[in-house]
């Protein structure tokens, strides 16, 4: 498969750069800045410099032309404010999913957070983050032209991936390594039947292939 990641640099989509790669399949990612790029060739995978904060929809349907999936895992990142979380946790997503439509990839993974509601209350800057990936999620679900899922992982942690999960639509809170979210996106991407289910993520007991092949009903 050909798979473009919006957000290439960030530490899940590295990881998944590196675990595509590795699988045979040809990954491009989206980054902002072009000092980058040197760590998306090291994952394997080709840079593509664009803003996702300032991009037409039609510049970003260029490089999803002839993909077969599409995965929004940029964020406005740690020590930005209100008005980023909105611009690129919401709005991104939505040009992102926009582009998708206009490049006909169906296939459509969000990385989202565990906790996102459009409607969540708090003037913190992380209740923002919430709502601005609460308010990304319900528009890519209403979207009947994409084939989305909605991954919700639980607190990311830097620890070595055990590939040993819980993946359901409601989980509870807890921990899960980086390693085991890009290895269960992955999954998703070899999956179909996952279409249409929104689902958390945190470190469990169950094999993460197990996991996505139980909530995909197979």
């Amino acid at each position: 498969m050909r798979i473009v990641i919006a957000g290439g640099h960030g530490q899940i989509a590295l990881r998944l750069e590196r675990l595509l790669s590795a699988g045979g399949h040809e990954v491009a990612g989206i980054i902002r800045r072009p000092e980058q790029a040197g760590d998306l060739r090291d994952a394997g995978a080709e840079p593509v410099v664009l803003d996702l904060e300032s991009a037409s929809v039609e510049m970003v349907a260029a490089v999803l032309q002839g993909a077969d999936a599409a995965v929004f895992a940029a964020g406005a990142g740690p020590g930005s404010g209100a008005d980023r979380k909105d611009t690129v946790d919401r709005a991104a997503a939505v040009l992102f999913a926009d582009a998708a439509e206009r490049a006909g990839v169906r296939r459509y993974i969000v990385v989202s957070s565990m906790g996102a509601d459009a409607t969540h209350a708090g003037d913190g800057v992380f209740d923002a983050y919430l709502r601005a990936k609460g308010a990304a999620d319900d528009e890519v679900r209403s979207r009947t032209a994409l084939d989305w899922t909605i991954l919700r992982p639980g607190s990311l942690t830097d620890d070595a991936g055990t590939g040993l999960v819980r993946l359901e639509a409601r989980t509870g809170r807890g921990p899960v390594p980086r390693d085991d979210v890009a290895a269960t996106i992955v999954e998703l991407l070899d999956t179909p039947a996952t279409a249409g289910l929104t689902l958390e993520l945190v470190s469990g007991s169950t094999p993460l292939a197990v996991a996505v092949k139980d909530v995909a009903g197979n």
